[in-house]
């Protein structure tokens, strides 16, 4: 996910695009423990699309605040 297009979100829409990755980031590392992984770089994807998100909204956030 490019930062542009976190950017165009709402608090709402980040709230949930988090909560799907979060989710997904779980399948991913339970897939890795069992061994049914195939694209172990996606892990890191995700990781990054996770901080990317929360970045931003605590951006948003302060924003907001001032």
């Amino acid at each position: 996910m490019k930062t542009n297009d976190v950017r165009a979100l709402s608090a709402d829409q980040l709230n949930d695009e988090l909560a799907k990755l979060k989710k997904e980031q779980f399948n991913l590392r339970f897939q890795k423990a069992t061994g049914q992984l195939e694209k172990s770089s996606r892990i890191n994807e995700v990781r990054k699309d996770i901080a990317r998100i929360k970045t931003i909204a605590r951006q948003k956030a302060a924003e907001a605040k001032a």
